[in-house]
């Protein structure tokens, strides 16, 4: 029997990537939004609720996952999640054109390879993903994903109340690693309602449970987008958009990737060639995210300065 998918399978992936790159054009522009409407309202001393450019930021917010929830459940997660750096580009170039923020030839090489390691990283990871409610159940209560969970929830408590209110303003992967961490209930959590939502609305005595766990994914993906939206807001009024979506995606990414990899088994497939992928992978997105790091404070010219120029520089 052959493992190529049929006309209908490839009709729906089809749809699921386009659906994704729609979704992250719409994605791209939600930080950058949100960003510009936080500016405005800091220069007429209000709130960013009041300000329509924000709420139009959110409003993407919102279409986006929206977006985001179909594409993984029409097409698997190792195809649609890489499309997510188109994002990271297209908001980039929003940032450059709206909030005027400027990325150095170092940024933009982070930006590159950020998106160019987190797309090696995923295209390798093995496609195996639960194909029914029963077999969904059977992977949410294996005790090596449960301890992984467990574990989530107390660094997120740890992060949210103690570290972020001490040091979340001052450097930036507080924030990010709480959003990044909550993508542990995100994309399993919409991979989810969409195998559970079949058998939780149809009609007869055995669909409680199913419409139990519907609802406890539901209620699970409602918090931690939430919770994203709050800290991605606090986080927009300390530090560029360029530099946090950038890193966000990185790191948001690679939680995903493990996250996922633990559920749904995916490491007992992983083959060699696999692995050294990945691994140079996750060393392109490092070096990424160092770049990018490094941006903020570096500044890189391709000129050389001349001495008297150097002269009027310590003069002043």
């Amino acid at each position: 029997m052959s493992d190529e998918p049929g006309p209908a399978g490839a009709s729906s992936q089809c749809a699921g990537i386009v659906i994704a790159v729609l979704s992250s054009f719409i994605n791209g522009s939600t930080f950058v939004l949100q960003k510009k409407g936080i500016l405005r309202s800091r220069d007429k001393g209000s709130s960013y609720l009041t300000d329509i450019v924000w709420w139009s930021g959110t409003l993407c917010m919102i279409i986006g996952q929206i977006g985001n929830f179909l594409a993984y459940n029409v097409a698997p997660a190792v195809i649609v999640t890489p499309l997510g750096a188109l994002g990271v580009l297209f908001g980039a170039v929003l940032a450059s054109w709206i909030l005027k923020e400027h990325l150095n030839i170092l940024g933009k090489l982070g930006c590159i390879l950020c998106c160019c390691g987190s797309i090696v990283l995923i295209l390798h990871v093995p496609k195996a993903e639960a194909t029914s409610r029963l077999e969904l159940e059977e992977r949410l209560s294996d005790p090596v994903f449960v301890s992984y969970i467990l574990l989530v929830v107390l660094l997120l408590i740890t992060l949210i109340t103690w570290i972020a209110p001490a040091h979340g303003k001052t450097n930036i992967m507080v924030y990010v690693s709480i959003c990044s961490l909550l993508g542990s209930f995100t994309v399993p959590s919409s991979k989810g309602l969409g195998l559970v939502a079949p058998d939780a609305f149809r009609e007869g005595p055995s669909s409680s449970r199913p419409l139990a766990l519907f609802l406890a994914l539901l209620g699970t993906l409602a918090i931690s987008v939430l919770t994203q939206f709050f800290f991605i807001n606090k986080a927009l009024e300390c530090f560029s958009s360029n530099i946090f979506e950038s890193i966000y995606y990185v790191t948001f990414t690679s939680v995903v990737i493990f996250a996922s990899g633990l559920l749904f088994k995916e490491w007992t497939a992983l083959t060699l060639t696999d692995g050294l992928a990945m691994l140079c992978g996750f060393t392109t997105v490092c070096i990424g995210v160092a770049l990018l790091r490094i941006s903020q404070e570096a500044l890189v010219t391709w000129r050389k300065k001349t001495k008297k120029k150097e002269e009027w520089e310590k003069a002043d």
